[in-house]
């Protein structure tokens, strides 16, 4: 018995050493901040990235504390890509078209107009060589990309008028964000950029005439229904909507081999994460917007034409321009055509097919 005690004695101690040790060896660790552009609301993309953070913390038994703050915590969303850069902050959860001012080419992190879907940038990041080509884009910034989710092709947007032709859309006050806002400027539109937060006010207020933000879950959740009338799709101006982790360079460097592998792995696991909470949440979403009065319509055909052609003669004028652009985009147009190619021949055939006969239903 007394042999029992001590053992019993000796595990308890042994445990309570590995607690304490555990707990100086998180208290001496690594602590990051990752600051968001979303607010806490958004349940879909700020929930990815607090998913995010507390995957890496879990995976590193506390050792690598990550935490997420939503917009305007420590720095404004649009000073986020700035904050990292310097060092302020270790990490921002971004939509990197917030920035094409600083470089047109980061618009490819993004997506672009008339570009690849989801699963087609994942597949371009990831084998097609755009990852690479992105790392060598960020690195005079000090910032290493990460992709870290995706929201799929966004919707069109709100609109407090039809848009039947091309003629609507000029003098439009549309908010928009990136290379979408200079490629409308081409047929008239005049683009906004104003922050999610402010979208509903501009628009009641007729401040702005239309705005996009992502799709039916987040929109409903803006009450932009309420303030607009129309609600068009698709979204064009992106294929795809990719988020990214952009990480200090000094900050990544200071890891170790194996924090940097788990930073990758939960990003990774947060691209089918993201992309599957929107698939889910959307559809039940719009039912409920277009129940409570909401008018979906499509973008007419010669209106999506002409953006196409602006979208093609945007792409040409910048790359004459930017070498960094040029060089993306070469690889870009490559990897679209070819997905095109591969898409067209059995994923579109069978969605087509299916989407008729539930249809006729």
């Amino acid at each position: 018995m007394q042999r029992r005690g001590f053992l019993g004695k000796a595990a308890a101690g042994t445990a309570a050493s590995l607690a304490v040790s555990s707990t100086v060896h998180a208290q001496a660790g690594t602590r990051w901040r990752m600051q968001t552009a979303w607010p806490k609301s958004l349940d879909t993309i700020y929930g990815s990235a607090d998913a995010l953070a507390k995957r890496v913390t879990a995976m590193s038994g506390g050792s690598f504390d990550l935490r997420a703050h939503a917009a305007g915590e420590i720095v404004p969303a649009g000073q986020i890509f700035d904050a990292v850069s310097a060092g302020t902050v270790e990490c921002g959860h971004v939509f990197s078209s917030f920035f094409v001012g600083k470089n047109a080419a980061l618009g490819f992190d993004a997506g672009l107009a008339f570009g690849l879907n989801a699963r087609q940038q994942n597949a371009w990041m990831l084998y097609g060589g755009g990852l690479e080509l992105l790392r060598e884009l960020y690195k005079p910034y000090n910032i290493v990309p990460i992709p870290c989710g995706n929201v799929g092709v966004q919707m069109g947007g709100w609109y407090r008028k039809e848009i039947k032709t091309v003629e609507d859309l000029k003098g439009l006050k549309f908010r928009i964000g990136g290379l979408g806002g200079t490629i409308m400027a081409k047929l008239g539109v005049v683009p906004q950029q104003i922050p999610g937060g402010e979208i509903y006010t501009a628009l009641e207020k007729g401040t702005i005439d239309a705005a996009e933000w992502v799709g039916p879950y987040d929109d409903e959740k803006l009450g932009l229904n309420k303030v607009a009338r129309f609600y068009y799709y698709p979204g064009w101006w992106e294929g795809s909507a990719q988020i990214t982790l952009l990480v200090s360079t000094k900050a990544w460097e200071a890891l170790s081999k194996t924090q940097q592998e788990m930073l990758e792995a939960a990003s990774t696991e947060q691209m089918a994460a993201m992309i599957a909470h929107y698939d889910t949440k959307n559809p039940e979403a719009l039912k409920r917007l277009v129940g409570s009065g909401t008018q979906l319509r499509a973008f007419p055909r010669a209106v999506m034409d002409a953006c196409y052609k602006a979208t093609e003669e945007t792409f040409n004028e910048i790359a004459e321009k930017n070498p960094q652009f040029a060089k993306m985009l070469t690889s870009w147009r490559r990897f679209r055509d070819e997905q095109n190619l591969w898409f067209r021949v059995a994923e579109n055939t069978l969605d087509s097919y299916r989407y008729g006969v539930s249809a006729n239903r």
